[in-house]
């Protein structure tokens, strides 16, 4: 690697450090371990070279490389690793989200028309935020999990809502409680000619966006009233480490049967998608999520940051 190209590399670190995660020049220069006006120069010399417009166009090296070598271990068909050394929580899934819209961009900027299945979570929501909004109403965002809480609430995080307003395309919501009250209730619900008609639309989507979730008490599924402090127990105690729309999946990858999925209402998912599946988590308490679900094959594309992406990398060998 020549000295010049080190120095872009360098440059594009700290552009994405000042532009996306928000970081005072200060703060770059103790990250990159460099002086304040080092780390000044160096995101001068990035918007210089043009490599500051609406998005960072000249990768990190290194990202670059472990991107290459996360594809290929655990055969995915897309995959982006953000900068993130040395970085809080909040800055990495800003980053991740910049650079997941940019993945959503290369779909949905596409006039011939699209089916875009839409998962859920803050993750999910913060990347669409990050898309351009564009004409195109020929697309359509389908829902893959119910919104509605067993209060009768509905979540905040209604992503595929967002998307097809970014896209000003049709939106087809899923008409039904995350879980059912009983495997009556869900037959009832899920019996339904509209819930029929938006699965159908959901298992011909071209590309499925989703979130990854860890499972804890402090999980989303939890803080949003979706299952419960004994439905948290019994599930960490079964194994549980991930969750995909609702899918219970253990450290191994593989599905953890409970008695929740009686009442699950969400568009069922498979291992080793045929079509694109991008999931779109970093940052070190989803790492063992991430992991499980790349070791079950649950997704086929993945943006995610470099630690994340180090340690999958240096776990899996």
């Amino acid at each position: 690697m020549s000295k010049s190209f080190r120095k872009l590399d360098q440059a594009a670190r700290a552009a994405w450090m000042y532009y996306v995660a928000g970081k005072t020049q200060h703060e770059i220069a103790e990250v990159l371990g460099v002086s304040r006006q080092a780390a000044q120069r160096l995101v001068a010399l990035a918007s210089e070279n043009g490599l500051v417009r609406v998005n960072i166009t000249h990768p990190v090296a290194e990202c670059t490389a472990l991107s290459e070598r996360l594809a290929q271990r655990f055969n995915l068909t897309v995959c982006q690793v953000v900068p993130s050394g040395g970085m809080e929580t909040d800055s990495i899934n800003s980053m991740i989200a910049v650079a997941g819209a940019e993945v959503m961009m290369q779909f949905a900027e596409q006039e011939e028309p699209k089916i875009m299945a839409v998962g859920s979570g803050r993750a999910l929501r913060a990347t669409i935020n990050e898309m351009a909004r564009l004409d195109r109403p020929q697309h359509s965002c389908v829902s893959m999990i119910g919104a509605i809480a067993s209060d009768g609430s509905c979540t905040r995080y209604d992503v595929p809502l967002w998307m097809a307003e970014k896209t000003q395309g049709k939106y087809f919501i899923l008409p039904a409680p995350l879980f059912a009250d009983s495997l009556t209730d869900k037959e009832l619900w899920c019996n339904h000619r509209i819930y029929r008609m938006v699965t159908d639309k959901a298992a011909q989507a071209d590309v499925t966006f989703v979130g990854i979730g860890q499972l804890n008490y402090h999980c989303p599924l939890h803080t949003d009233g979706f299952i419960t402090d004994d439905e948290v127990n019994h599930l960490m105690e079964e194994g549980v480490v991930a969750e995909i729309i609702g899918h219970f999946i253990g450290a191994n990858g593989l599905r953890v049967v409970s008695e929740m999925d009686d009442r699950l209402t969400s568009i069922t998912i498979s291992p080793h998608p045929d079509k694109p599946v991008i999931a779109f988590a970093g940052g070190s308490e989803k790492f063992q999520a991430i992991q499980a679900v790349l070791t079950g094959g649950w997704v086929n594309g993945l943006v995610t940051d470099e630690e994340t992406a180090t340690k999958l990398l240096a776990e899996a060998n």
